[in-house]
This record gives C-alpha cells, structure tokens and sequence, in this order.
C-alpha cells in the first residue's frame, strides 16, 4: 500500500551528530516538525532553529516553499534566519579583518535566500553594508598596498552581498544616498581596481539605472564615456559585457530629447552619458567596440551577443522620430531638400524666381519630379507624409545622392531614359525600401529578452542604416532590370528585394562590403533556382496513390518525430530564472528519466558543460501526475508583475506543467526550438497531440524525404490519377493449365 500523499520521508542533518530519517507530515505546521526534529537531539529553544535545503543553495524551507520537499531528500537542521541575521549583521562589524571578511563571505552566500534577506533586510542590514562601503573603503585604504588582495575581497564580497539582497526586489532602489552612487562610479572610474568589484560595481550601476529614473540622471552624472572606454579595451569579456550593459542601460532610461544628438559636438570623452545618441553615433565609441569585441580573438558569449543586439536595436531606434515624421508640404526648408535631389540629379541651379514664366517652371519640376520617380510630380512633399517611413526616406535618398552621387546619377538617369512603363521610380522606390528595411531591422521596437542576434556589420560604419539602404537600393534597382519589371511589378520586385536581403542577413557578414558581395551572388535568377528547388523539396502530389501512400507513412513519421522529442528530454536543457539584473540570473536543469516516469529538475550555480546526472537533480516530479502543460499568458508566471509580462518574446518562450491541485513547475525555454522539443516531449508523455511549428515542419521534410525515397523507381514515369481499368473477361479459359 503507498504511503500517504501527505507525509514525505527525508533525511535530516545536524553538525557533530549522525544523520536521522524520518517522515514529515505535510499538514503539521513547521515549527512543530522542526521542535520535534531538535527533541530528538536533546536541543532547547526550537524557535531558534530552522530546516534548510542541504545542497550548494542552503535555501530554508518555510510555509510557503515546504511543498518542493520530495521523498528522498536530505534537509538539515541549522539556526533559523534571524538568528543567523543578527549573528552576520555582528559579525561583518567586527574589528577583526579576517573575521570581517570570513563573515562577508558568509553574508553574500546567505543573502541569496529570500527568506533570510527579508530578516537581515529587516535588521537594516542595507544601510549597514552602504555605510561600509562609503566610509569603510576609506578606512582600509592605507592597509590597501600592503594586503591589496585582502582588500579587494572585503569589498567584493561586500558589494556582492548588496546586489544579492537587491535583486530580491524587498526594498526600493531609490533609498541610496548620492555619496554611495559616488563610490560605486569611483571603483568603475578608478583605471586599476579589482575585477571582482568592478563586476559588482557595474551590476550596481545597470540595477540602478533600470530601477529608478531619479537614479539614472545621478548616475550619468557621475560616469563618463572616458571612463568606461578602458574597460572595453581590456581583455576580460565579462567586464566588457557588464560595461555594454551599463551603456544600454542608460540609454534605455534617457529621456527622448537626450537620445538627439549634434553632430558638431567633439568633446566625446568628457560627456556625460545622458547625451546617448551622440556617443552612440561616435566613430571612437563604435570603433572600439568593433576592434576589441567583435573581432577579438575570444568567442562571443550569449550574454555579449545579447547585450551587442539590444546595442543595436537603440541605436536603430533612434531613427524612430525620423521615421514617424510627416514632412510638412509648406516647409521651405524640407522642400529644399527635394530640391537638391532634383539639383544633384539633373545638374541644374535653382533658377530665380523671376526666369520665365510660372506657368513654364511648374511644367519643368513636374517633369524632373517624374523623372526622380515621385508618385506625386506636381507636389512631391505629399510623398513624404505617410508614416512610417516619414522624413526618414527622404534623409536616406539626400545622403545617397551626396555620398554616393555617381551611382544616385546613374540610376535617376537611366530610369529617365526608358519607356515609361519599364522606368524603376527612384522615390517611390526609396520610401517604400525605407519602410522596408526599418520592418526588417525592427526600427521602434523595445529589445527582446532572450535575443542574441546582432549584426556585425553595423557595427563598421557611423552611418550603417544609411549605407545598408545605399546598397540595398542600388540592388533594387539591378533586380527591377533583370526582372524587365512595369509598374504593375513593383509589388513583385519588393518581395524579390525583401528576400534577396533577409537571405544575406543570414549568413550575418562581417562588413557592409560583405554584405554587398553576398547580394551579388544573389540575383533574380538566383532566387528563381532556389524558390524552384525549395518548392520541389516541398512538392505535395495530389495524385491520389501518393495521398494514400502519405496517409499511411504519417503515423510512422510522428512515431519517430514522438521518439526524438523524447529522448531529447530524456537528455535535458539547461533553463534560466530570469530576474530584473539578466547576467546574475540563476540556472536549473530539467531532464526526464530513461523509463518516461519522472521529470528530475534542480538549480544549478552556473550553465552546465554536457549533461547533468540524475543522481545531481534533488527534486523529481512523477509523469503521473502531471495534469496539463500550459503555454504563453496564461502560465502563472506571465502573469506576475515585472517586465517579463509585457516582453512578447519570453511569453512565446514560457510554458508550465500543472501537476496535483494547484502546484505548477515553471518554464522559460531559451530558444524557440527548445520551447517546441519541451512542449511536443510533454505533450506527447499526455497522450496530446504534438502541434508545434516545429513538427510541422519535421513532418513535412521526413514525409518528402520518405516518399522521394519510395518512388524513386518511378522517377520519370508518370503516376496516373486512377488505377487501370480491369480488363474484360477472356472469351475462354483455354489457356489455363491444370496441374491436376
């Protein structure tokens, strides 16, 4: 008969004595479990005792989280949180260095239990550690020369100790004094300090920025891009992704006129960071990052390419006021801009106002606005006032024609020479590639969560949207002659366009002249091979052998596709709690036993190299009791309050197994396909059908696969719709011999 669902037997720990098993029964309160656990040691004061989780994270075990114990897990019995709170709180006072610093140490291990900063928190613990870390520096720096690596420690575990209590989010960051923000930027201004405590200190930094506009306009007040420039110069890729971090951070916060820069301004070192458009748009800054990250000897991580891309999209997103700008048609000064396209173009002044008549200047800009390829040729500011793309087009195709004037000529002018119906419109064909590429780029958008794909080769150039338009309009151009295009084509060519680009995009090039090379060797002919090779790959017949014979194949498809997500969780992946500060998140693993009856799952201190054992995962959650599996918003924690619940991203990434009444093991999976491996493998442990794009997808390839491999005898024989007539009976049976 198995034991009741409410007593768990475990085994608990104490220092000096040998381990005892026992059953806890789940409707006793704790503090009753925990007096009758320390009479069975002869200890007094049950009140100052508690049961802590006995792995790396000594988490304790409370009302709220006493659930997670499972049959077989090993607890320990240790003083409970404030009695531990008070003992640290004294014991990172003392006079002792060496004490002091055994006690820190201690501190920053503790703090990242919740249960146990909510007590020290409560003793104003915070206030304690940002008094040591103003004044307390002070006093130990005449001791820094002769024990440098003591020091470097003290502060260290110190500073960690602070970000862990932090990041439980139980008191507001906007509680810090200017003298501590003051410290932290001087550990990060400081040219030679500890690497540990600058980690911390940038961590610091970022958390405030994000959590409170009243300290980022402190904060960037106090740092400069000069003082982070030599830390992104270092080798340390961790030092310079918390560096970026803390860039993207404060650039994110900055007020809208902040992010608007002026070109003329030269002093970039000494500028504060809330000017973030004008550094971002600096050749130094961008160089920098390009020569000593990019193209460094050390593998981009997936928190510096993260980091990389959400550089990219705010910088892209400057360009979002310009492409929601409607150009005002009365607005002289946008006007002359039309007016020195027709100037570049056609090579003509501006002719005064008294030269001929009205009536026959009119006639000539309606003519050269033609020409230029405006959709309206009599007022070609009306051109300019759908949004998006706004004024942002008409930036594109000023700086085209100056930079690149020779080929700007070259395409207004050949266009102009051809009969009306085969002319490729310059304007037309500038807006809506702008608003093309501001789709494809995401100009606007906020930076998803668990994105890592940045582009190299806007990395290489000051002005990379307006070459990468340069180029991806001369390339349309190009397209437009070798498709012999009308105007009834230009929907046609876009799409042609759009996907020679996202093509290229993907083989990610390193530079924009890369990028231009891969375009090349993608021509209309070429896309026409591999839409034709693609569409054969994916040829469904519709002869009705072929349906039959797919109709008996699928099953054996989804046998096999079922086999593979399960053994894929029988491997397991690596999952990350996602928290407000991104890189101190915590990792745990899931995996599914050998025999598909339980899930194992435990935390992990850092991202795993291979597999993790099942011996190593301390919690289990049997299949059989697994309810449902829940996706998207309607998981329990979507809809908590933070930023998560409004990234659309990681809600296409979350999902949760329902398991007894009310109990849910959450999930954000680190990529699509791990998402689709997760919810197909569990799905299919439900007897549910697997329904992921993802297995729409393997169907499709291992069907086509399958059945080119089965008619391959019949290549160039021809299937016929309907089987063949059953011939006539033969006038006579003569011809059958009787073996008889």
């Amino acid at each position: 008969m198995p034991p009741p669902a409410d007593i768990v037997k475990v085994a608990i720990e104490w220092p000096g004595a040998f381990p005892k098993l026992m059953e806890i029964d789940q409707k006793k309160p704790l503090s009753a479990i925990i007096k009758e656990v320390c009479e069975g040691w002869s200890l007094g004061n049950h009140e100052n005792f508690a049961l802590q989780i006995a792995d790396a994270t000594n988490f304790y075990i409370t009302e709220k989280n006493r659930n997670d114990i499972k049959n077989g897990s090993i607890l320990r019995l240790t003083t409970s949180p404030y009695q531990t709170a008070v003992q640290l709180h004294e014991r990172i006072q003392s006079s002792s260095m060496d004490a002091k610093l055994e006690a820190l140490k201690d501190l920053a291990n503790a703090s990242r239990d919740i249960t146990f900063a909510q007590e020290f928190i409560n003793l104003d613990g915070i206030s304690l550690l940002t008094q040591m870390v103003e004044s307390g520096t002070e006093r130990y720096q005449k001791l820094q020369k002769i024990m440098k690596p003591c020091f470097g420690d003290l502060l260290s575990f110190t500073l960690t100790a602070f970000v862990e209590l932090m990041d439980h989010g139980i008191i507001s960051w906007d509680t810090f004094s200017v003298a501590f923000i003051k410290k932290i930027a001087s550990f990060v201004n400081k040219s030679a300090m500890d690497t540990a405590v600058l980690q911390r200190s940038l961590a610091i930094l970022e958390s405030m920025v994000l959590n409170s506009q009243d300290l980022y306009h402190k904060v960037a007040q106090e740092i400069t891009i000069g003082q982070l420039i030599p830390h992104l110069q270092g080798t340390d890729q961790d030092i310079q992704t918390y560096t970026i971090a803390v860039i993207n951070a404060l650039f994110l916060k900055a007020p809208e006129e902040k992010r608007q820069f002026d070109e003329h301004i030269v002093d970039i070192l000494n500028c504060p960071l809330t000017e973030m458009a004008h550094i971002l748009a600096q050749k130094q800054l961008r160089s920098i990052i390009l020569t000593n990250v990019i193209r460094s000897n050390t593998p981009i991580n997936d928190e510096m390419a993260h980091q990389l891309y959400v550089l990219q999209v705010l910088t892209f997103n400057l360009l979002e006021d310009r492409m929601m700008t409607k150009m005002d048609p009365q607005d002289q000064a946008q006007r002359d801009i039309i007016f020195e396209l027709r100037r570049i173009a056609f090579d003509v002044e501006c002719e005064p106002n008294n030269s001929g008549s009205i009536e026959k200047r009119k006639s000539m800009y309606t003519r050269d606005y033609k020409k230029l390829g405006f959709i309206n040729h009599v007022n070609p500011a009306v051109d300019f006032t759908q949004i998006p793309p706004g004024m942002l087009a008409l930036d594109n195709m000023l700086y085209f024609a100056r930079h690149h004037q020779d080929a700007y000529i070259r395409i207004v002018l050949e266009n102009s020479s051809r009969e009306d119906k085969h002319e490729c419109p310059f304007g037309r064909s500038s807006i809506e590639l702008t608003k093309m590429l501001c789709e494809i780029l995401k100009v606007g958008e906020l930076p998803s969560e668990n994105c890592h794909d940045f582009h190299p080769m806007f990395f290489t150039h000051d002005r990379s949207f307006k070459e990468f338009f340069c180029i991806c309009i001369q390339l349309l151009n190009k397209t437009w002659k070798e498709m012999r295009a009308t105007s009834e084509d230009f929907n046609k060519v876009m799409q042609v366009v759009r996907e020679q680009i996202m093509r290229a995009l993907t083989l990610k090039p390193n530079s924009l002249d890369q990028f231009k090379s891969r375009l090349q060797n993608l021509s209309y002919t070429e896309i026409l091979k591999i839409r034709q090779s693609e569409r054969m790959n994916q040829e469904d017949f519709q002869s009705r052998p072929i349906l039959e014979l797919r109709e008996k194949i699928q099953p054996e498809i989804m046998e096999l596709i079922k086999q593979q997500r399960l053994n894929r969780l029988c491997e397991g992946t690596c999952f990350r709690k996602i928290s407000s500060r991104r890189r101190q998140d915590k990792f745990w693993y899931c995996r599914l036993s050998p025999n598909h009856k339980v899930l194992h799952y435990g935390d992990l201190e850092e991202s795993p190299q291979g597999e993790v054992p099942h011996d190593s995962l301390q919690d289990k959650l049997p299949v059989a009791d697994i309810k449902a599996v829940i996706t998207g918003k309607d998981c329990p924690h979507m809809k908590e309050k933070g930023a998560l619940k409004q990234n659309k991203e990681v809600l296409e990434l979350a999902f949760s197994v329902l398991y007894e009444s009310d109990e849910y093991l959450n999930f954000i999976a680190p990529d699509k396909h791990e998402y689709c491996v997760w919810t197909d493998g569990l799905n299919a442990l439900l007897g549910k059908e697997m329904t992921s794009d993802h297995t729409k997808s393997d169907m499709d390839t291992l069907l086509s696969m399958e059945m080119k491999l089965r008619l391959l005898d019949l290549e160039n024989i021809q299937i016929p719709e309907a089987p063949p007539p059953i011939p006539k009976e033969p006038s006579n049976y003569d011809f059958v011999y009787d073996c008889n």
